[in-house]
């Protein structure tokens, strides 16, 4: 079983990789036309988190959008801390 591990937490995939691959396109494509109901502008982070099991391309995309979050999260919490 397939697994994405995403902001610490794990999630199971299919093992079958072309319903994977299918799996990501599709939640990019809806994520697209996040301005409409029930679909949303998540769904583009959670495809290319899908997608990055078997592309070395959005592998890499996600790690750097990680650090980079994650990154400006600290500088965040660091200049919050005095503040409370």
């Amino acid at each position: 079983m397939s697994r994405v591990k995403f902001w610490g937490r794990t999630v199971r995939l299919p093992r079958n990789r072309p319903l994977r691959v299918a799996m990501g396109f599709a939640f990019v494509a809806m994520g697209l036309v996040g301005f409409l109901p029930v679909v949303g502008f998540w769904m583009i982070p959670v495809g290319l988190a899908i997608l990055s099991v078997d592309s070395p391309l959005a592998r890499r995309f996600r790690r750097r959008a990680e650090v980079w979050v994650l990154r400006r999260y600290n500088r965040w919490k660091r200049r919050n801390v005095g503040s409370v």
